[in-house]
């Protein structure tokens, strides 16, 4: 990952030391900031791929900031804040992911990877590739170990709109308005239903789901 920047948002001096030490092993070049403003200001000059925000910054509130950093880069929340709300706000205003601390470095790591594979490699009409399924967004295709994999009309739209953002939690509320509609985003069985049956055609085992990622309270993700 030589040349690829992450910006660290955080006010302790403490979780920067750390979040930069892990990022330079990895062969990340960091950028830091203690508060919004200067986050806001290195975004610009550095041009950062992806952001670790902190919610708690002493100058403005994290979550203000995700829908001005999200046009140009990855934003995954590293926050204290560990409430279902919380996490729910952070990603219908676009976080690509939320780590609650305290955290595990390397899980972060994977993240970050994740979150990178999707923002650099993603493009219109790519075939999403999920361990041995492959997800043609353009033809309408599902196939698994190169069979074909017939899905009903919900079961293929919730899929899709995972596999426009892989290995990002899509909130329920998100994903109920937009494969049900606006009026359905308390209707979260019509959820468990399409997910079950997905599951059922595509999982090895599908009481131990491995492709799609349940997040409770929160939504789902699929994962490669």
């Amino acid at each position: 990952m030589n040349g690829v920047t992450i910006l660290i948002v955080d006010d302790e001096p403490a979780i920067r030391h750390l979040l930069r030490a892990s990022l330079t092993r990895a062969g990340y070049r960091t950028v830091e900031a203690g508060d919004a403003r200067a986050a806001l200001a290195a975004l610009g000059i550095d041009r950062p791929a992806a952001v670790l925000l902190d919610l708690g910054l002493p100058d403005r509130d994290g979550l203000e900031l995700i829908p001005l950093i999200k046009p140009a880069a990855a934003v995954l929340v590293i926050s204290a804040r560990g409430a279902t709300a919380d996490k729910v706000n952070a990603l219908d205003l676009g976080a690509d992911d939320y780590i609650t601390k305290p955290f595990d470095s390397e899980e972060v790591l994977a993240r970050i990877r994740t979150a990178l594979r999707h923002r650099l490699g993603a493009e219109a009409g790519a075939v999403v590739q999920m361990g041995d399924v492959a997800i043609d967004l353009a033809a309408r295709r599902i196939t698994r170990a190169g069979a074909e994999v017939h899905l009903a009309p919900k079961e293929y739209a919730l899929l899709a709109a995972l596999a426009r953002h892989p290995g990002r939690v899509i909130t329920h509320a998100q994903l109920l308005r937009e494969v049900w509609g606006a009026g359905h985003e308390h209707d979260i069985e019509y959820l468990r239903v399409a997910a079950r049956g997905i599951r059922k055609k595509l999982e090895d085992d599908p009481a131990r789901p491995v492709l799609l990622r349940n997040e409770p309270g929160v939504g789902y993700r699929l994962m490669g």
